[in-house]
């Protein structure tokens, strides 16, 4: 079968043939790591989709690591000379890959279909490689969420704490009455999770910038970083002594089963109280971590250079369904993340998507829409490494906060 939306992206791309001549039937094969639930079926709505345009997809999935397995699995497909047409990628590994010389130019697409109009400005320079489109995004996961138990919090008199402060005096008072504070999982990327919230926190949109995206030699050695660690050993005090190795679902369970009051983790934790049948707002609250902009995760396909006009037509076709809203829209949905798209309806959204994607045009506008360190979209993978390692060892030792913030100057320094 073939539709509009298909002849729409094989013009696009260059593929349509003489009149009266068939066209090539899109192939692609799909290296991801999307296995669980929701996911499963965000990619199989995917999957639907493009069969219903006349499409062949093969599917790669590679379950476990984060991705870890599966990036490389993808540098065994590369190296052979057989790379997959579409990746799940992100970030500066976007980046990377196309300095290989191994990605595709999708502009054709983004441009028929105005993703620059459609994206906001900072998200869309990841999509970007030297001018020219080789990702297209799926959506849109806020790191800088804090979660609550709402029960508790009222039964405490406490409300979402709005600075730093009052987080501290809240999870004092609740400690005090027995309550762990915050469910936390001694995994590196939640330390480094919860760290840039408070760097952004405490320090502001234009000190993180410079701190954990420029990595600026100042702003890593100022007495502000102190302040950032200073914070961190006090939230170590709040954590229960069992945190090691729990993984952020686990933690998430302790919101949800009034086993602790707080936890800070991206909206995909939304997604757990969701699925327990739990209303926003009622069961649990939302709140931006204490102070300005928005840090993003976005997960994006990357598509990589191949031969054949099936598997060219495919990649086309691929990319402009991404940036569909009707995929957008379902996909968010299961996923607990927002559409990268702004034009989405988000009639069917919770009320914690709807602050999320009110705060995300908020801060595009201003100027604060800032990438996560934590999850890849910041810096490369030796520089976030050598950050995390330092924030992970301060949090799980008695090291001070200015041996700290020496320990970290030092360790980015020796990985620019």
């Amino acid at each position: 079968m073939i539709t509009n939306i298909t002849l729409r992206s094989m013009a696009a791309a260059g593929l349509m043939v003489s009149a009266g001549s068939a066209v090539a039937e899109p192939q692609v094969e799909v290296l991801h790591w999307w296995t669980s639930g929701g996911e499963a079926r965000s990619v199989a709505v995917l999957q639907e989709e493009f069969a219903a345009n006349g499409g062949t997809w093969t599917d790669m999935p590679v379950a476990g690591g984060g991705g870890d397995a599966a990036m490389t699995a993808l540098r065994a497909r590369v190296l052979s000379g057989n790379a997959p047409t579409a990746v799940q990628l992100k970030g500066p590994a976007i980046q990377e890959w196309y300095e290989e010389g191994v990605l595709a130019d999708i502009s054709s697409v983004a441009e028929a279909n105005n993703w620059a109009e459609l994206l906001p400005a900072s998200i869309a320079q990841h999509m970007q490689c030297e001018g020219t489109w080789c990702a297209a995004p799926v959506n849109v996961h806020r790191v800088d969420w804090m979660w609550a138990n709402a029960a508790i919090l009222e039964e405490h008199g406490i409300e979402m704490p709005t600075t730093w402060e009052a987080f501290n005096a809240a999870a004092t008072q609740l400690q005090e009455a027995g309550i762990t504070p915050l469910a936390h999982g001694g995994q590196a990327w939640q330390d480094a999770t919860v760290f840039e919230t408070v760097v952004l926190g405490l320090g502001g949109p234009e000190f993180y910038q410079a701190a954990l995206v420029d990595l600026d030699p100042e702003a890593l050695s100022s007495d502000t970083m102190v302040a950032v660690f200073d914070q961190m050993r006090i939230m170590r005090g709040f954590v229960d002594e069992n945190f090691s190795g729990r993984d952020w679902n686990l933690a998430t369970a302790m919101v949800m089963n009034g086993e602790a009051a707080f936890q800070i983790m991206g909206d995909w934790a939304k997604g757990e109280f969701l699925a327990a049948g739990m209303t926003p707002g009622e069961d649990f609250l939302c709140a931006s971590t204490p102070g300005d902009g928005y840090l993003y995760n976005v997960d994006s396909f990357a598509m990589f250079a191949v031969e054949g006009e099936d598997r060219i037509a495919g990649q086309m076709l691929l990319a402009e369904l991404i940036m569909g809203q009707n995929f957008q829209s379902v996909f968010n949905l299961n996923k607990g993340s927002i559409p990268a798209r702004i034009d989405v309806p988000l009639d069917d959204f919770d009320s914690c998507a709807l602050t999320s994607a009110a705060d995300m045009a908020t801060t595009s506008e201003a100027g604060t829409l800032l990438p996560s360190y934590a999850h890849g979209m910041a810096l490369r993978g030796a520089q976030a490494g050598a950050i995390t390692d330092v924030v992970t060892a301060h949090f799980n030792s008695d090291m001070s906060s200015e041996e700290a913030v020496g320990q970290l100057a030092n360790a980015v320094a020796n990985a620019m």
